[in-house]
């Protein structure tokens, strides 16, 4: 148990949810904001900002930041719904870009598929306007304790 799963529960009990973004260096210095939907679940919204342009041609945003956030997003998700103060690993990530990511507030949603004592699995996708329409989508693999 680290210091930061302890702060980490007490912003949590409290849904102090910037506090948490600002916990984060990463999550912090891209910009992630984090919140509520309607249904209660956790939805991570990165406001956009010139400097997350990638292609600026098009213009689109920066593949590596919406991986980044789609990585931050799920291990905040899976932290948020543990019950144990160990900190998960992240020992895979997968990414699926599906469209360009437009100059515009990218928005995401997670859900662990699976959770046993070791291993965890979530799938995060990623949208703007419609949901219907993915930009990317990715699946994270977590170790949750250590093996002997």
């Amino acid at each position: 148990m680290s210091d930061f799963m302890e702060q980490f529960a007490e912003l949590r009990d409290q849904k102090r949810f910037q506090d948490i973004v600002d916990a984060i260096p990463y999550a912090r210095l891209m910009g992630v904001e984090l919140g509520e939907d309607e249904s209660g679940e956790l939805l991570f919204s990165l406001p956009f900002h010139e400097r997350n342009v990638g292609n600026t041609v098009l213009p689109a945003l920066h593949g590596g930041l919406i991986g980044g956030f789609l990585e931050n997003a799920a291990m905040i998700h899976l932290i948020w719904n543990r019950e144990s103060l160990d900190t998960p690993k992240i020992v895979d990530f997968s990414l699926d870009y599906l469209r360009s990511g437009r100059p515009k507030t990218l928005y995401a949603s997670c859900e662990i598929t699976k959770q046993g004592k070791r291993v965890a699995h979530v799938l995060i996708e990623a949208w703007q306007e419609d949901r219907s329409k993915p930009v990317a989508v990715a699946r994270a693999h977590f170790l949750l304790a250590t093996t002997s």
